[in-house]
């Protein structure tokens, strides 16, 4: 059992959907990233989505990608993103922590010496959004057999064919995306997402939890009602992006906590 893990059976005694925040490590700089990242629970967030900047993102939309061009302006890299999740850990052992980014820094650090500073570092989930399935030896495999759960990304294309092997080594939860195209492109349907979480839960015990084109209380409300939670991440970044202060931002989120809490 992962905090992952721990963290869903909580919800579902309570009878609440999860509520997932993404932000970049690093952005606007690592001091103010960490302030963010540790003021995130107590704005409601349930599992912490910490970007790992990348030169190239292209499953990012323009928003995500000035994130971690912000990040890595000011000197961001793999080993700075793992300080600021173990830095997060010295004060919440309890909030899971998903890494989420893209192979090649993982691949130049050496995926034996990545594993056991992530772990040591306090993350619990990774989600690496350009490894497929057919590369799951690389990096998902060993992943698992270190203690860190291995999520995969379904999405509107994932037909029948090819959801089962989606599924396969996928642990802690299933992340379905919204709508086709990058981040912060689209807006979410409800009507659109409930027959797609519908099928994939007729697949899979583990959770789904909806992101992709989530950016107000209202519509994290509609997602995670037919889903087991939701994630927001553009619409925060942009909070960030505009200078924000910690409390604005942390209450921004609350709003959208509050809203995927009431579903």
């Amino acid at each position: 059992m992962t905090r992952i893990d721990d963290k869903f059976a909580q919800l579902k005694a309570e009878g609440k959907k999860a509520f997932v925040a993404y932000v970049m490590a690093g952005d606007p700089d690592e001091e103010k990233s960490l302030e963010i990242v540790k003021a995130l629970p107590a704005a409601g967030v349930d599992i912490i989505e910490l970007g790992l900047p990348f030169t190239d993102p292209m499953a990012d939309g323009p928003t995500i990608q000035l994130a971690g061009q912000r990040a890595l302006d000011h000197g961001m890299t793999l080993t700075k993103t793992l300080a600021v999740a173990k830095a997060f850990r010295e004060t919440d052992t309890t909030t899971p922590l998903v890494l989420m980014g893209y192979y090649n820094p993982i691949y130049s650090r050496g995926v034996d010496k990545f594993l056991v500073d992530a772990a040591e570092a306090g993350i619990d989930g990774l989600i690496i959004v350009d490894l497929p399935p057919e590369e799951d030896d690389e990096l998902c495999i060993p992943a698992q057999a270190a203690g860190l759960n291995f999520i995969r990304l379904a999405t509107p294309t994932t037909d029948d064919k090819r959801l089962p092997k989606v599924l396969e080594n996928t642990s802690g939860f299933v992340y379905y995306v919204s709508v086709t195209g990058v981040t912060g492109a689209a807006e979410a349907a409800g009507a659109d997402v409930g027959p797609e979480v519908a099928r994939i839960k007729s697949q899979t015990d583990l959770p789904v939890i909806v992101g992709f084109g989530v950016n107000t209380p209202e519509k994290a409300q509609e997602i995670a009602s037919i889903a087991d939670g939701t994630v927001v991440g553009s619409a925060i970044v942009k909070q960030i992006a505009e200078g924000k202060s910690v409390a604005e931002v942390a209450a921004f989120i609350k709003t959208l906590s509050d809203g995927a809490h009431r579903a």
